[in-house]
């Protein structure tokens, strides 16, 4: 086959672009206007979607803070509040100034019917809210700085017992941070949602509940200010389509009572958000399985081509929510077909596609370039990589086989064909690496060993039979030691007679004496190319257990080396006593 040099790669497709540039300019032009444009607008859907979850969990990460600074994990609370009441007091302020914005108000229950609670007005004041017998109705006080004088201000006018709230109740029964139902707050006519935390006593046993309430405002006002498109679109809902934030319509709404309530999306006084929640209802009752943008696109009432981006987001104390942005095609679309014929006269479109092909021809040439030098940068750093397959008919072909080739060579014994001692060590490393890094996400590791072989009197048979039968003997032994282990198990030949083994999938001793047995009457099989049953193949044998022994290369090779000339040094001093009994 023909060779293609790089120049003529190179050269040849600009001449066939500037000779059919003329034809294909008005065609190419629009499509890859359309398809440019529909992507960025894909992206920017994906990514503010994304910057919805994130303005979403630095709501929830003040809250986690605020509960943890209130009662710290572990701490104990007293049966009565009274007997730390300024301590606990001062615990609360600090928890407030955390994130005063949302989670201003935090508070805490104790089945004795007690509570106490601070809500912040500002960095400077608050009000402590108290009270310490269940028929007591609570006592609000002024404060102003942490350390300031409590004064009354009121009492109030209901009983308030916190055994009876919502987030008492969904803290007793939940022994892990829980949210509460998002409701509308009476004082600021606001959507709030709480998030709440057993507390135990002495005892160790169930004694109340911490919270703090966080204010969802902020967050409406973050979506309300989402700049997308000019009729695009963002919104934050529960599972069932209640509205947590929407750019385009509130999300509370009076009923014929005159009395506040949430508003789901189907309900929304804008006619697009309750189009996009019909179309997303669908996707919604399907498994969510990650929390990665999915697109889709669909024609409302008025024939709009509607581009949607959604996700959802969720915490390890319940809270679910979908987020959802969305944009009509003609916002993006209509400056292209605008500009389309002012673009082909000027020609920029055109010289654009040229630069975009010709780009791309270069990205297929230095492709298969870059990944040889990658490889070679890795082979260089230490790291045994497997041969670049790279299949091609010129120069980069050729240079990609004898780099193979050389790879080959590089990490590979030429006696016996096994792995080198230095491929051995890195494939060992690697072998570590990976079962240290599935210990962090499961939580267990995988033991491994090493062993570590000497073939007994290899000094003799050179001696005896020549250099010549040494070589076939040091290739037996490999070709005994690959028939006895597994397909993912590693062997090498380390130095002259010594060989090394990791064997993945034995774990202990009790998995490795049937094996050590097995190769042991392998080895003691009579070497067949002299023809001889008394001169045999068998080797002193050092294990090494990962991690007990060792928790690197290094460690486990010198232990495994050391067990070694302990197993030849017994054998020596075995057949000595035999040779004294005899």
């Amino acid at each position: 086959m023909t060779k293609l040099s790089l120049r003529a790669v190179l050269i040849f497709p600009y001449i066939a672009l500037i000779v059919f540039l003329a034809l294909a300019i008005g065609l190419l032009s629009y499509k890859t206007g359309h398809r440019a444009v529909q992507t960025v607008s894909n992206h920017l859907l994906e990514e503010t979607v994304s910057r919805l979850s994130q303005a979403i969990d630095r709501h929830v990460v003040g809250s986690v803070a605020t509960l943890e600074a209130a009662f710290p994990a572990g701490m104990l609370a007293e049966e009565d509040i009274k007997d730390n009441l300024d301590i606990v007091r001062t615990r609360l302020w600090t928890a407030s100034s955390l994130y005063l914005d949302p989670n201003n108000y935090v508070y805490y229950g104790n089945k004795a019917g007690q509570a106490i609670g601070l809500y912040r007005h500002s960095v400077d004041s608050g009000e402590l809210r108290v009270k310490f017998t269940p028929d007591e109705h609570r006592s609000f006080y002024q404060i102003d700085g942490i350390n300031g004088e409590p004064k009354l201000s009121s009492i109030e006018e209901k009983n308030f017992d916190p055994r009876v709230r919502p987030w008492f109740q969904a803290g007793w029964k939940n022994p892990d941070d829980i949210w509460t139902s998002v409701y509308i707050d009476f004082r600021t006519h606001n959507l709030v949602a709480t998030r709440a935390r057993q507390v135990h006593g002495i005892n160790h046993e169930f004694e109340g509940v911490v919270a703090t309430d966080m204010s969802l405002k902020s967050l409406n006002d973050f979506v309300s200010n989402l700049n997308i498109s000019e009729n695009g679109i963002a919104f934050i809902i529960e599972p069932d389509g209640m509205l947590i934030a929407s750019s385009s319509s509130s999300n509370i709404q009076q009923d014929e009572n005159g009395l506040n309530i949430r508003v789901t999306a189907d309900k929304s006084t804008d006619p697009l958000l309750s189009d996009i929640y019909t179309q997303l209802v669908p996707y919604l009752s399907e498994k969510m399985d990650d929390f990665e943008p999915e697109t889709f696109i669909f024609t409302d009432n008025q024939d709009r081509e509607i581009h949607v981006a959604y996700n959802k987001y969720e915490d390890n104390a319940g809270l679910k929510w979908i987020n959802v942005v969305a944009m009509p095609s003609e916002d993006f679309m209509g400056g292209i077909k605008q500009n389309v014929f002012q673009t082909l006269l000027l020609g920029v479109f055109a010289t654009t596609i040229v630069i975009i092909i010709g780009f791309s021809i270069l990205q297929w040439v230095t492709r298969d370039l870059k990944l040889l030098s990658n490889a070679v940068s890795k082979v260089g750093s230490g790291h045994i990589e497997k041969p670049v397959n790279i299949q091609r008919e010129d120069e980069i072909g050729d240079l990609a086989k004898n780099f193979s080739a050389m790879q080959q060579r590089l990490h590979t014994d030429y006696l016996t064909g096994l792995p080198n001692r230095y491929a051995f060590e890195q494939q060992l490393k690697t072998t570590i690496k990976v079962t240290v890094e599935q210990c962090v996400t499961a939580d267990t590791i995988t033991p491994f060993v090493v062993l570590f072989f000497d073939i007994n009197n290899f000094k003799s048979i050179n001696d005896m039979f020549g250099h010549e039968v040494g070589d076939q003997a040091l290739k037996e032994f490999a070709s005994r030691l690959q028939k006895n282990i597994g397909q993912n198990d590693l062997v090498a030949r380390f130095a002259g007679d010594e060989f090394v083994v990791a064997l993945k999938d034995v774990h202990n001793s009790n998995d490795l004496e049937p094996i050590l047995l097995k190769m042991k009457k392998t080895f003691s099989e009579s070497f067949e190319p002299l023809n001889s049953s008394e001169l045999t193949l068998s080797s002193a044998i050092g294990v090494a257990y990962y991690p007990e022994d060792g928790v690197n290369t290094e460690q486990l090779l010198v232990l495994a080396d050391k067990k070694m000339y302990l197993d030849k040094a017994e054998m020596k001093a075995e057949m000595k006593a035999e040779e004294d009994i005899s």
